[in-house]
């Protein structure tokens, strides 16, 4: 006996090469794992890079001012946009939750926005909630400027 017992692995070759094909068993349900779910030096370039929905969101709102840029420059009234999370409302509040506030202040008018009831709301998908922010800063916006919110919308055509 030159080999020792369970040294012949002629049978095996061809049949062990490394991590098992295909998709890997997710067995908790909390998605995939690893160097291949997260963007970093080892993920391939298809996966997208992880935004945090607070950052996402500001992402959002941002884009929409920028849309709407020209009407900042052209109008009088000076307006703040501001982003918070949600309203402080006194323990007997029974009426919905409100989406914004509109602020008067000395430099002009603030309007804040309230995330986390506008993503509640719109919550279906990507373009629901892209869609409700829309609506809101142009209804806010159009109670500032006495402007109809259709006369503000660049989306809208003329």
């Amino acid at each position: 006996m030159d080999r020792p017992v369970g040294a012949d692995i002629s049978r095996w070759e061809g049949l062990i090469s490394g991590p098992r094909p295909g998709r890997m068993r997710d067995r908790r349900g909390r998605g995939p794992r690893g160097p291949m779910a997260l963007p970093g030096p080892l993920s391939p370039r298809s996966v997208p890079a992880h935004r945090a929905p607070r950052a996402a969101f500001d992402r959002l709102v941002g884009d929409i001012v920028a849309a709407l840029d020209h009407h900042f420059e052209i109008e009088s009234d000076h307006v703040d946009l501001v982003v918070e999370e949600a309203p402080m409302l006194p323990p007997e509040w029974t009426d919905e939750v409100p989406l914004s506030i509109l602020v008067p202040s000395v430099r002009g008018s603030r309007v804040v926005l309230f995330r986390m009831p506008i993503t509640h709301r719109g919550a279906g998908s990507r373009d629901v909630l892209e869609d409700l922010v829309w609506s809101v800063i142009l209804d806010r916006l159009s109670e500032v400027w006495h402007i109809s919110p259709d006369d503000l919308d660049p989306r809208r055509p003329d």
